[in-house]
Parts: C-alpha cells; sequence; structure tokens
C-alpha cells in the first residue's frame, strides 16, 4: 500500500514538472541579481545557525564552552531568541508583504503560506525557551543543560526546516518565475 502511495506521489510532482515552462539558461550576472536575496538571507541563516549549535552542543555534551561564563553563555541565548525575533519583525513587516504580492509562498492572512506559519510554530518554542532563559538569568531556577535541550528540541526541527525552506524559495531558479531583473534589483534587500 505504502508503495503504491509513493509512485502517485512521485507521478504528481513529474506532472508538475513537466507542467512549468522550462525557462532560459541564466547568463552569471542574472543569476546573481535573481539569488541576490536567497545569499542575503542565508548570511543571516548561517549565524542563526551556528548559535543553535553552540548552545545545542552545550546541551548534547552536558557542558557549556569553557570560553563562556555561566552569564555569557545565557545572554547569548537571550541574544539568540531576541536576533531571531527581530529578523522575524523585519521579514514579516517589510520584506515578506513586498514578496507576496507575486509569489504564494509569502501570503499573510487566513490561509497564510508555509513560512509564516512556520514563524508562529517557531516562536511558539522559542518564547517558552526565551523565558526558560530568562529564569535562569534571573536567579528563579539554576540552568540544566539537560532541560534546555529539551525546550530546544521543542522548536528546532521546525527552525532549521524554516532556515532551509526560506533561502530555497529566495533562490534564483523560483524568483525568477515572479520578477524581472529590474524588480529584482530594486529589492531591499
Amino acid at each position: 500500500m505504502l508503495g503504491k502511495k509513493e509512485e502517485l506521489k512521485d507521478e504528481v510532482v513529474e506532472q508538475k514538472k513537466e507542467e512549468e515552462p522550462s525557462l532560459p539558461k541564466l547568463s552569471a550576472a542574472e543569476f546573481k541579481a535573481y539569488n541576490s536575496m536567497a545569499e542575503h538571507m542565508e548570511y543571516f541563516h548561517n549565524h542563526f545557525r551556528q548559535t543553535w549549535q553552540m548552545l545545542y552542543n552545550a546541551c548534547l555534551n552536558n557542558k557549556r564552552p569553557a570560553n563562556l561564563s555561566l552569564k555569557q553563555f545565557i545572554s547569548t541565548g537571550l541574544q539568540f531568541c531576541s536576533h531571531l525575533s527581530t529578523h522575524h519583525a523585519i521579514e514579516e513587516q517589510h520584506i515578506f508583504p513586498l514578496l507576496a504580492q507575486k509569489m504564494p509562498e509569502f501570503k499573510a492572512g487566513r490561509n497564510a503560506a508555509e513560512l509564516l506559519r512556520q514563524h508562529k510554530e517557531i516562536h511558539k518554542g522559542m518564547d517558552a525557551f526565551e523565558e526558560y532563559l530568562e529564569g535562569c538569568r534571573s536567579g528563579e531556577h539554576e540552568l540544566s543543560l539537560v532541560q534546555m535541550k529539551v525546550k530546544m528540541d521543542s522548536w528546532g526541527t521546525v527552525l532549521w526546516s524554516h532556515l532551509e525552506q526560506e533561502v530555497k524559495t529566495l533562490g534564483a531558479e523560483n524568483m525568477r518565475k515572479y520578477w524581472t531583473i529590474e524588480e529584482m534589483r530594486r529589492m531591499p534587500m
């Protein structure tokens, strides 16, 4: 039974590929213009990945990095939350509405696009993570890397999936379906 479902899924994917008009090959300059937002986004996302990985590795090893005091470690986690919240706010207020004019992947509202739904899911887990770290910073409770890992696990999968998907969606091959080179050059990032 599972095999038939997979076959049907593969057929649908192939059919969609056949329905999409093939676009001409991009020159290096065109690719750079169309890929510019993905490149810019990847820069920020790599920073988030590196910070997440440092925090998460500490949880896996049950040991903070030797070069960070407890206060610095907790502050790093809180800064991560603050930076990611700011990043999402900028996207949702300035970037996504512009892209949503032509791209369904960025539509907001009642039937919000997956990228926006992912933001909500990320923030649900991140808010609990941030609240936990605030409690550690205030002395309300002692930092437990085991507990911190539990908090991170609640939203890590959606975060990492989102970081990949958003960049792919902003990539040259997708952007060229919706925007002209001139429009891409006027994009705010």
